[in-house]
């Protein structure tokens, strides 16, 4: 059934920590409500506004990874290409600063 997609350690890691951050925020918004509110984003959100932009980000994020890092190994004389794990952690910082910041 999943025989088309590459289910890797760091694959299974980031769809895990998805379906973590919305259990979470679903728990969290039953017991606070959530309200609009201005960060430096070009509008008000609500912290399930701001999830979802975070998550769109962090998506967009390890797919620009994964397309440039052949690309990596001629720019910077790499020898193997750079490992997943770096796109991981640079998209989860930036949703948390989206989430927190946003």
């Amino acid at each position: 059934m999943f025989e088309w997609m590459a289910w890797t350690l760091p694959v299974a890691v980031f769809f895990t920590c998805i379906v973590l951050m919305l259990a979470g925020m679903t728990l969290w918004e039953l017991r606070s409500p959530t309200v609009l509110r201005k960060g430096f984003l070009p509008m008000a959100t609500t912290r399930g506004d701001r999830l979802f932009i975070g998550l769109m980000t962090a998506a967009w994020l390890n797919l620009a990874f994964v397309a440039l890092s052949e690309k990596m190994v001629v720019w910077f004389g790499l020898e193997q290409e750079p490992s997943v794990w770096i796109s991981f952690v640079v998209s989860m910082l930036v949703l948390g600063l989206i989430l927190r910041k946003g």
